[in-house]
């Protein structure tokens, strides 16, 4: 017979994962900027208009980096 209980909420390792996520995020932009010196004028301004959605991901997870941190803190 299957478990159906849910999994506990084990969110301990939350801010880890989160600081990883924008560290690879900056690593793909680092990488795009790269490719887009030898790109031609459209796929450069893709490849900026990627980044920029990259920058506000980056700035909503740092957010939630600090929300976390916050609520890991306070038990």
């Amino acid at each position: 017979m299957a478990n159906n209980q849910p999994k506990p909420d084990d969110r301990s390792d939350n801010v880890e994962k989160l600081q990883e996520m924008v560290h690879n995020t900056i690593e793909n932009m680092e990488e795009a900027e790269a490719t887009a010196e030898f790109s031609n004028e459209k796929d450069r301004a893709d490849i900026e208009a990627k980044n920029e959605r990259r920058r506000e991901s980056i700035a909503g997870m740092r957010e939630e980096i600090k929300d976390e941190y916050s609520a890991q803190h306070d038990e």
